[in-house]
């Protein structure tokens, strides 16, 4: 059995992946008792063993674990000991690491902004521009992304929705979203045109009906009037809005603005809403909307929050992906603020802080969004913000994990199952104790492979060394 400590890169020939085989082993190996070995197992089965093992639904991390990954999934994971390594099987040597499932974006708005010319254009939305986006993703470990309404090429977009990229993240899709008038946002040139624009139920119904046309399964609409720049979606119309893709078999999800946020989203729990991209960031939520929240237990949250500024840690991970004059404007900024002691966070990240505690106390399923536009550093990110308002690094995993693959109804992924993608990255140290171990990552693998990192890195900044 050839032995090997992680790191390295298999060739795609090598990994050649079936499904049946899986189908053929899964049951042999769930029938074998403790210590003993399976036979049998294809060609590339690999068998990594010795990590740390945050499964990613919230039980217990398994020390020293074990796992078999054949084809582009798990076939079995235990304790290291519990089953022997099967002949044939690449052995991988993780003693000291970490493990933890792929993250996922609920929410991002890839493809306007190319963060390597940081230009903002309907333009920039191509099939490379996206790409070079999701391999972003996948750099930092994030499996599947969810692009929220701002599809400047609807055809694209479904093209890559049902494209599976060796080394890349999944790219998925609301399609276009809704709002009041083709204008989702104040008056830019990026997002004019691209919301559906619904100022009656007719309206909105009929761009439900669309949307089901082209496969899509989650209808998003802002009720948001940015400040009075734009109209706002009214009650009736986002009311006849999930009225007709609930009847379609669809789901609903609503931004809230800034200004009646509160009133929004509790007239919006009462009309039957799937979900929200936001928090409550107008005020301090009461105890009415707790009790909605409550007696609504199926509506979740993948609130984004407003953040602190980048820090000396950040930089250190973003260095691996965007070109030194940038980092260094950034290292610049770092260095004033820090300067002028400007560290404390505002006070609407504290106060969304307050509202995620609270509906977190509630029973509100919390999710992982990041509204993010490319970098894809943001779900790291987010995960240290969710711990700065007084979630665990445990929960954070989680939220960005199983509960965003249940949410996302993706079903093979969120978890180190057996069954399941083999989706996971290795982590230098254990996130549990310091959330910002997320972003030591030795290797990722999404479906069974290793993404390249390196040659990402040699692309994007010209060195291959992080």
């Amino acid at each position: 059995m050839l032995t090997l400590r992680s790191s390295f890169v298999f060739s795609g020939g090598a990994m050649a992946r079936t499904r049946l085989l899986l189908h053929v082993l899964l049951p042999a190996f769930l029938a074998c008792s403790q210590g003993e070995r399976i036979e049998g197992v294809g060609e590339g089965a690999l068998w990594f063993e010795g990590a740390r093992l945050i499964v990613g639904d919230g039980s217990a991390p398994i020390e020293s674990a074990a796992f078999l990954v054949q084809a582009d999934s798990f076939v079995w994971v235990g304790r290291q000991g519990e089953l022997q390594p099967p002949d044939g099987a690449v052995r991988v040597d993780l003693t000291g690491a970490t493990v933890i499932p792929a993250l996922i974006d609920g929410h991002n708005h890839i493809g306007l902004v190319d963060v390597r010319t940081r230009t903002n254009a309907k333009s920039n939305y191509t099939r490379d521009n996206l790409v070079d986006q999701l391999d972003r993703y996948a750099y930092y470990g994030v499996g599947a992304a969810l692009s929220m309404g701002l599809e400047a090429d609807r055809e694209l977009a479904y093209q890559l929705r049902d494209e599976v990229m060796p080394g890349t993240a999944r790219f998925l899709t609301v399609g276009r979203g809704i709002a009041a008038t083709p204008m989702a946002g104040p008056p830019t040139e990026a997002r004019l045109g691209i919301p559906y624009g619904a100022a009656t139920e007719a309206e909105g119904r009929a761009a439900v009906q669309e949307l089901r046309a082209g496969g899509v399964s989650f209808v998003k609409i802002w009720v948001d009037d940015r400040g009075g720049s734009v109209p706002k979606l009214q009650p009736e119309v986002y009311r006849a809005i999930i009225a007709e893709a609930h009847g379609l078999g669809m789901r609903v999800l609503a931004h809230v603005g800034q200004a009646s946020a509160l009133a929004d989203a509790k007239d919006l729990l009462v009309a039957g809403v799937d979900g929200f991209v936001h928090t409550v960031r107008d005020r301090d939520v009461d105890e009415e909307y707790l009790r909605l929240v409550r007696q609504h237990p199926d509506v979740w949250t993948g609130p984004n929050l407003p953040g602190t500024p980048v820090t000396q840690v950040d930089l250190a991970a973003l260095s691996e992906t965007l070109p030194p004059e940038q980092v260094a404007e950034m290292r610049a900024d770092l260095e004033r603020r820090m300067a002028q002691g400007d560290t404390v966070p505002s006070e609407l990240f504290q106060l969304q802080c307050r509202n995620l505690r609270r509906i977190h106390d509630a029973g509100m399923i919390l999710g992982l969004g990041t509204d993010g536009t490319g970098d894809a550093f943001g779900v790291h990110q987010e995960l240290a913000d969710y711990t700065r308002c007084g979630l665990t690094p445990h929960e954070a995993i989680v939220a960005a994990t199983s509960t965003n693959a249940r949410i996302l109804r993706l079903e093979r992924m969120g978890t180190v199952a057996a069954g399941r993608s083999a989706d996971f990255i290795v982590l230098e140290s254990n996130p549990l104790d310091d959330i910002t171990n997320t972003r030591r990552i030795r290797e990722v693998y999404l479906r069974g492979e290793p993404v390249d990192r390196a040659g990402l890195r040699t692309r994007w900044t010209g060195s291959g060394q992080p």
